[in-house]
C-alpha cells in the first residue's frame, strides 16, 4: 500500500510595507495644485488683452475680505456695504500695474467730485509682494487710498486672481458686478462704475 502524496502548503507572502500611501498623497496634492493653477490662470484671461471677463462671482456677494492695510488699520470689506467699492489687485514689480497707476490716481480724483457718493478704491497686494517696495512706489507715484495686505494669498485665491492687474467693482449690496482683467484707464473705470450705478438705480 503506497503512501498518499504530500501536498505542500503555499508559502505565505510577506506583508508589503505601507510606504506607498504618503507618496500617493503627495502626487495627488501636486496634481490638484497644478490643476488649480491652470484653472486660475485661465480664468484671468490672456496677459496681452484687457477687458471685462466672466467670473463665477458676478452677481454674488463678494468673498469675505478681512485684513489690515499697510498703515496697520483693520479692513473688512463687509463693513463697506452701502458704498461703491473698487478693488484693484496689484504687484509693485508688475509692469502693467505700474503703468496703470496714474489712471487710478485720476480715477480717485474723478470720484472725489461725487463726495460721499463716489466709489472707494482699495489696492489689494498680490501674495509675497515686498511691502517696502510698495510703500516706496506709492510715495514716489502718489495715491493715498488704502492698500490691503494679503500675506497668505487667501484673498487673491478667493477672488480667483492669478495674474495682475485685475479690478473688481462691488455694488452697495456687497455684490461683485464687474471683473476687469488687465490694465484699465480712468475714463473706462469711471464709465463702468456709472453703468452699474444706473443699473443699480433701476432695480
Amino acid at each position: 500500500m503506497s503512501d498518499a502524496p504530500v501536498t505542500e502548503a503555499p508559502a505565505e507572502q510577506p506583508a508589503k510595507p505601507r510606504r506607498l500611501a504618503p507618496v500617493i498623497s503627495l502626487v495627488v496634492a501636486a496634481v490638484l495644485g497644478a490643476l488649480f493653477w491652470v484653472l486660475a490662470s485661465s480664468a484671468s484671461g490672456p496677459t496681452d488683452e484687457s477687458g471685462v471677463i466672466e467670473s463665477p462671482l458676478l452677481g454674488r456677494p463678494a468673498p469675505a475680505l478681512r485684513s489690515t492695510t499697510l498703515d496697520e488699520e483693520p479692513f473688512d470689506l463687509a463693513r463697506r456695504k452701502g458704498s461703491w467699492v473698487v478693488l484693484n489687485f496689484f504687484n509693485s514689480t508688475c509692469a502693467p500695474c505700474r503703468a496703470e497707476h496714474p489712471a487710478l490716481v485720476e480715477f480717485t480724483e474723478q470720484q472725489a467730485s461725487f463726495g460721499d457718493e463716489g466709489a472707494e478704491l482699495y489696492t489689494v497686494l498680490q501674495y509675497l509682494d515686498d511691502v517696502n517696495n510698495v510703500k516706496a512706489f506709492f510715495l514716489n507715484r502718489g495715491g493715498d487710498w488704502p492698500i490691503v495686505r494679503d500675506d497668505d494669498g487667501t484673498i487673491n485665491v478667493a477672488f480667483g486672481v492669478a495674474q495682475v492687474p485685475e479690478t473688481f467693482i462691488i455694488n452697495p449690496n456687497g455684490e461683485v458686478v464687474v471683473r476687469w482683467a488687465g490694465q484699465i484707464d480712468a475714463n473706462t473705470l469711471s464709465q463702468l462704475v456709472q453703468q452699474q450705478r444706473d443699473l443699480f438705480g433701476a432695480t
